[in-house]
């Protein structure tokens, strides 16, 4: 128990001290600077790799494939709203499973995704597709408090995502010609992280996100493994927590005689 308590004493102590150097104004503005030209040379990277994505071929796909939403069954071209582009999230799903049990990384990335209006403004809709039954699944989007258009695709997923593995988080672009759909863009896993804000801004911050995978200088606080746990605590999505300190709750099956789509 002894030895325990001074390692945890030992870390505490190393974590405390795990700061830059310091120095004066001009010499941390100087390498500020330096660091500055090859933040611009990736901003223009990424200017570069938006550019070529906007040069991808498409693939047209089935306008008429079927979703189920609020007022029951729609199709996919159905989902635009109106508009010209959707992007889609797709939602992993733990059917049947309690609220804890739901997927900590689409939890972590649907959470960020809050204000739509800037998307509208250039004629896109943006829309969840949990892989899961619609009826089960959106009250787990009312549970946390989410607002965005909610659909399940689970009775389309294979055409979908064809070629790709069901089960798994995709942010996919289509773009709307008419009643014609296509297919401009897809990514998964890390690339989900363009709909974030909060790895982004402890990206700025001297200890970055605390995960064990980062280079960092020795001595770093890294208490976040790699893997699912990085995004839970006490064995819930993070972003649960908020909601029940609020006292929502979620009811994963339906009402007694309820549909379950």
């Amino acid at each position: 128990m002894a030895d325990e308590s001074t390692d945890s004493d030992e870390s505490a102590a190393e974590a405390a001290s795990a700061m830059p150097e310091a120095v004066d104004r001009a010499t941390f503005h100087d390498e500020l600077l330096r660091l500055r030209g090859w933040e611009k040379a990736h901003t223009r990277e990424g200017d570069a790799i938006a550019a070529a994505r906007r040069r991808l071929p498409m693939v047209e796909i089935d306008p008429y494939l079927q979703l189920i939403g609020p007022q029951g069954p729609l199709l996919l071209r159905e989902a635009f709203e109106g508009r010209r582009q959707l992007i889609a999230y797709y939602f992993m799903w733990r059917a049947g499973r309690p609220e804890p049990d739901q997927c900590e990384g689409c939890t972590w990335v649907t959470t960020q995704v809050a204000e739509l209006s800037h998307l509208h403004s250039r004629d896109i809709t943006y829309a969840v597709f949990c892989q899961g039954p619609y009826d089960e699944s959106v009250r787990y989007r009312d549970f946390m408090g989410w607002d965005m258009p909610w659909y399940s695709a689970h009775d389309s997923l294979d055409r979908l995502l064809a070629g790709r593995e069901t089960g798994t988080m995709y942010l996919v672009c289509y773009l709307r010609d008419g009643d014609r759909v296509f297919e401009t863009y897809w990514t998964t896993l890390r690339g989900v992280e363009a709909m974030d804000n909060s790895y982004a801004l402890m990206d700025l911050t001297v200890h970055g996100r605390q995960e064990t995978w980062e280079d960092s200088p020795p001595g770093w606080p890294q208490p976040w493994a790699d893997g699912p746990g990085r995004m839970r605590t006490d064995g819930r999505p993070i972003a649960q927590w908020p909601r029940l300190e609020s006292n929502r709750r979620y009811e994963s099956t339906s009402e007694p005689g309820g549909d379950e789509n």
